[in-house]
């Protein structure tokens, strides 16, 4: 396959998504930071329900030049309801949060931990919000009780209050310190840091159990360097074990309903494309080539949605994806989204409808919008597989969304030079009344392609800031849906039909 002048082999595009693959861990995230002068690094964001766990290993950290005892290094977890920016980090980018917690508002709920390089202590403090939230060393100090909860038989419920109690003591010990006094807060709670003086080196882990209702919520992971915000920074080296789960469920709150929402979808479209198929099969109209693209892309939509939704499954039984299932979608998916494309271009320009040869403008439309469309789907490919804490996530993130408008902006020249063009045309040909329903039919089009990207880009994007953290599933949904009705709604317009305006020939004397 030949592409703007580059020759694309698909063994390379199945070798490139095989390593892109590799690097991911999914929801068990294995990050290795090599060299890093960030001030900050966001690692992870996660819904815990109930019975949650976020369990974060630091491992072999050290720095060059090596790191100095006073230095201030450490975790911040904070809970938010939405998944909006971080107001505290993204505004004062000149402190850093473990010197200056007045930056905390009030009403934040969140937890620092703190490097204690000359104690070997890990310090833990934390906002009034979460001032009893359970912290623990690692996940075998977690009593037993909590992790292991029995079904509702009749000896369940006969011990039921006998367990209460006994968690109740465990939580009053928890909450005790090393002088025997009750602790307020988890200020006086504190976790070694093993030192390895082979690699002059420090490790560490701590575990946050969401126990109760009211612990619920979205919590986001971030590691903070402070002598990275003066004028002598340090390259970091490190690696970053974290895993989260939702009582053995590796999606976060808000991800749990995806799996079967895109099961329900992709069957939707299936049987929408079937139909789409009867109709040009029992079509007594002409039926063009477009039709038959217009029917792949519906299948090529419908498995891409299926493997999405088997790649999800394995991701919340397992913790991490199946490769095999994960190419799979990554390539209806990047097939999807180029067929896509090139559709709309095709039916805003007439081909196959009006002309059978593409003019000079509508090539160079074409050598641009494929080229684009093939790397926002790589760029989405890179960033659903790489780690949120990864240098070039954020890169990416940018070439993404910059290459989608340009995209979504590509495919409107063709519409609007087909208005145009019929605009001159319903006034010099003599054809005044078919040219006028032409024109119609293509405004309408051109509405809904601008709705579409509406809808599917900006609110959706204003979904996800917004709606509660369990609700995020709202989003996709909502995505889906618009691109179904957007399909039947292009389907219904330019179906094969003697009366439809835009198959009509200007074949008058």
């Amino acid at each position: 396959m030949y592409l703007s002048g580059f020759k694309i082999i698909p063994s390379d595009i199945l070798l490139f998504l095989t390593l892109v693959i590799d690097l991911c861990h999914c929801r068990i995230h294995k990050l290795e930071i090599k060299q890093d002068r960030r001030k900050y690094i966001a690692l992870s964001t996660f819904g815990f329900y109930k019975e949650g766990l976020l369990d974060v290993k630091l491992i072999n950290f050290r720095g060059d030049p090596p790191l100095k005892d006073t230095d201030i290094y450490g975790f911040s977890v904070d809970r938010t309801m939405t998944d909006a920016m971080n107001p505290y980090l993204d505004i004062h980018q000149d402190q850093c949060l473990l010197t200056s917690q007045s930056l905390l508002p009030s009403s934040a709920g969140a937890v620092l931990f703190t490097l204690d390089l000359k104690q070997k202590l890990l310090r833990v403090n934390c906002t009034e919000q979460l001032q009893y939230i359970h912290i623990y060393r690692n996940r075998s100090a977690i009593p037993p009780l909590r992790l292991k909860r029995d079904s509702l038989s009749d000896q369940s419920l006969l011990l039921n209050r006998r367990k209460r109690n006994l968690v109740q003591k465990e939580e009053r010990e928890q909450k005790t310190s090393a002088t025997g006094e009750k602790s307020p807060s988890c200020a006086d709670f504190q976790i070694p840091i093993v030192y390895d003086s082979n690699q002059n080196s420090y490790n560490t882990n701590f575990v946050i159990y969401v126990a109760t209702e009211s612990e619920e919520g979205l919590y986001n992971l971030y590691f903070h360097s402070c002598p990275n915000y003066g004028s002598s920074p340090v390259d970091l080296y490190f690696t970053m074990e974290i895993e989260e789960n939702n009582k053995g469920n590796y999606l976060s709150a808000g991800e749990m309903p995806l799996p079967p929402l895109y099961t329900m979808m992709s069957i939707l479209f299936f049987l929408s494309g079937c139909f789409w198929v009867f109709i040009l099969v029992k079509s007594k109209h002409p039926v063009y080539k477009i039709h038959y693209l217009m029917a792949v892309l519906v299948y090529l939509k419908s498995l891409s949605l299926l493997f999405h939704s088997i790649n999800y499954h394995f991701i919340q039984v397992r913790g991490a994806h199946v490769a095999a299932w994960a190419i799979l979608y990554y390539i209806t998916h990047l097939l999807k989204g180029s067929v896509l494309f090139i559709t709309i271009v095709l039916i805003g320009t007439g081909w196959t409808f009006i002309k059978h040869i593409l003019s000079d403008k509508d090539k160079k439309i074409f050598m641009i919008v494929i080229p684009l469309q093939v790397l926002a789907n790589v760029a989405k490919i890179i960033i659903e597989e790489s780690e949120e804490g990864d240098v070039e996530y954020k890169t990416w993130l940018d070439v993404f969304m910059l290459v989608e408008l340009l995209c979504c902006g590509a495919i409107l020249f063709p519409v609007v030079w087909s208005i145009r063009h019929l605009q001159e045309a319903s006034h010099t040909d003599g054809k005044a009344a078919i040219n006028l329903r032409k024109l119609k039919l293509f405004r309408h089009f051109y509405v809904m392609i601008v709705c579409y990207i509406y809808f599917t880009r900006i609110i959706v994007y204003l979904l996800q800031i917004t709606v509660s953290f369990q609700y995020k599933w709202l989003d996709e949904m909502f995505r889906e849906m618009v691109t179904y009705v957007f399909f039947v709604m292009t389907g219904y317009k330019f179906r094969p039909a003697s009366a439809n305006p835009y198959f009509q020939v200007n074949n008058e004397e």
